[in-house]
């Protein structure tokens, strides 16, 4: 019976490894071993009909939300009382703006969830059919063969024998490949049905924040917020994560922090704003440090709101495929400013720049005291410089990074533990999710890793991970980040203050260099965000 919790990596390394034992056996015993190994090997699993009932469940779904967004359309056109607002102050107009795109993207997650469904029902039907095949091949290779010879019979083979035996080993070697190309079909389409479901589901955001506290209008506007600077649709401000977390933490209040919080919401100037105080809560402030944050940002506009508040906005442009430079990089790369000084690193500190970074991402609260200074009003890009810098030290000592000598202050890296306990103390408090360090240095260990990097970041959790490369000047190492993805797209932050996008087979097969340079081309390790 076939093993549903076998995974598909697992079942095409095994076929590959029983492959060459067929191709190396030179025994009737061996080669009957070899097709009972490969038999043994569990089919690709799962229904077709199943999968494609749901696929046409998600496709009438998906023609229902289009009619919902119409609706809302034309309810935006007829005009709108500017006298209403939400419970936390999100106007009439905000909530069915943001209603219509809400049911936009619905739509649109249910579309492509009914054709990642259907792909995937076309690849299971197509690999089952080839592992049959390739059964019934095996199977008769081993018929040909027959029972397996005594301990003195195997001693030796005549040459009828031999002829016998490569033309069943033949005829098994092709059953073989059949059951390895089925296989790869079915792990290429679960692990991309696996990432595009993934994404839809984070994508239901404002379903993420449960809580009573705020209306549903409220919520959906929240959910529909964006950073200034960059479309919309990739630049939420808040993630999956953030409301979820929000929502939790608004239901463990007491009367008296409710109603001070959804103060701050319905005082709140922009949704930018309102956005903020949310994704505060989130990061695990109490509503005390929230008001505080709120006094230092109230009243601030969207521009202001983003420089000091989101290190990382995407370019609607940034996904272009604009070729390499010299150097293997991308050349379609942008830079992350505050003022005219990047989110870099300075030195050897790849790993605390990444983590200061990432950090400043998940928690706005941390992002103002590096670029608003105590006060958070400052607008100085050389004091946000050396607090940058500061703080990429001290992370440096926390990890306990090394130096050129005992007696420097010159950073020179840092291991995978101080990595993974920098990314545990700065990072994980504000997203509520540990990193386990895990060594990814072959192709299959990369692939097999990419639907958590995937769904993590789908949430809003960055995911650091390690490059290398070797040239005649030894080891070259370093650290970046992967903080968004789309479709087969990953987006690297890298420290040298830089964001661009890189493919699945990019990370997977060694083209790591698009995001940094020549010498470090390949992932060896990442930090995996898991439930606490």
């Amino acid at each position: 019976m076939a093993d549903a919790g076998e995974s598909t990596t697992d079942r095409k390394q095994k076929i590959d490894r029983y492959i060459g034992d067929l191709a190396a056996a030179d025994s009737k015993n061996a080669v009957l071993q070899a097709i009972d190994n490969l038999l043994a090997v569990s089919a690709p699993v799962g229904s077709p009909s199943t999968l494609d009932a749901i696929a046409r469940r998600y496709k009438s779904q998906a023609d229902d939300a289009a009619d919902v967004q119409q609706r809302v359309e034309k309810v935006a056109a007829s005009g709108l009382p500017s006298v209403w607002v939400g419970s936390t102050g999100a106007k009439a107009a905000e909530v069915v703006g943001a209603a219509g795109r809400s049911a936009e993207q619905m739509a649109e997650a249910f579309r492509k969830a009914s054709k990642a469904l259907y792909d995937l029902s076309d690849a299971l039907t197509s690999a089952q059919s080839k592992d049959g095949d390739g059964r019934e091949q095996l199977r008769k290779a081993r018929t040909m063969l027959g029972g397996g010879d005594g301990f003195f019979d195997d001693m030796v083979e005549t040459d009828d024998e031999e002829a016998d035996r490569k033309r069943a080993q033949e005829i098994a070697g092709t059953g073989s490949n059949f059951l390895y190309y089925a296989a790869q079909e079915a792990d290429d389409a679960a692990r991309a049905a696996a990432r595009d479901l993934n994404k839809f589901a984070a994508e239901a955001r404002a379903g993420q924040m449960h809580t009573d506290n705020i209306s549903a209008a409220d919520r959906l506007v929240l959910a529909d917020t964006g950073v200034y600077g960059g479309p919309q649709e990739q630049n939420e401000l808040l993630t999956a994560n953030d409301l979820e977390r929000s929502g939790r933490f608004m239901e463990k209040m007491n009367a008296q922090d409710q109603a001070r919080f959804e103060r701050m919401l319905a005082d709140a100037k922009t949704p930018q704003e309102r956005a903020y105080l949310v994704k505060a809560l989130a990061a695990g402030y109490d509503v005390d440090e929230v008001g505080q944050f709120r006094d230092k940002i109230h009243g601030k506009d969207p521009y202001w709101l983003q420089q000091h508040l989101s290190p990382v906005v995407t370019a609607g442009d940034s996904k272009v495929d604009e070729g390499l430079n010299d150097d293997r990089s991308n050349k379609n790369t942008d830079y992350q400013w505050f003022g005219d000084k990047k989110w870099s690193q300075n030195g050897e500190t790849c790993v605390p720049s990444s983590t200061v970074t990432a950090r400043a991402m998940v928690d706005p609260v941390y992002a103002l005291e590096l670029t608003g200074g105590p006060s958070g009003q400052e607008n100085d890009p050389e004091a946000f410089r050396d607090r940058l810098d500061d703080e990429q030290m001290r992370l440096h000592e926390e990890g306990d990074g090394s130096y050129a000598h005992w007696w420097s202050d010159v950073p020179t890296g840092m291991d995978s533990d101080g990595q993974n306990e920098i990314a545990n103390s700065e990072i994980s408090p504000h997203t509520g999710s540990s990193y386990e360090f895990q060594e990814v240095r072959g192709a299959d260990e990369r692939r097999d890793v990419l639907p958590d990097i995937e769904k993590s970041v789908a949430e809003g959790k960055p995911v650091p991970f390690e490059v290398e490369g070797y040239d005649e000047e030894g080891r070259h190492g370093h650290q970046m980040m992967v903080i968004g993805q789309e479709g087969d797209m990953l987006q690297i932050y890298n420290p040298w203050g830089t964001t661009t996008w890189i493919s699945e087979d990019d990370f997977v097969n060694g083209h790591m260099d698009k995001a940094s340079d020549h010498r470090m081309p390949d992932a060896y390790a990442v930090h995996i965000p898991a439930d606490r």
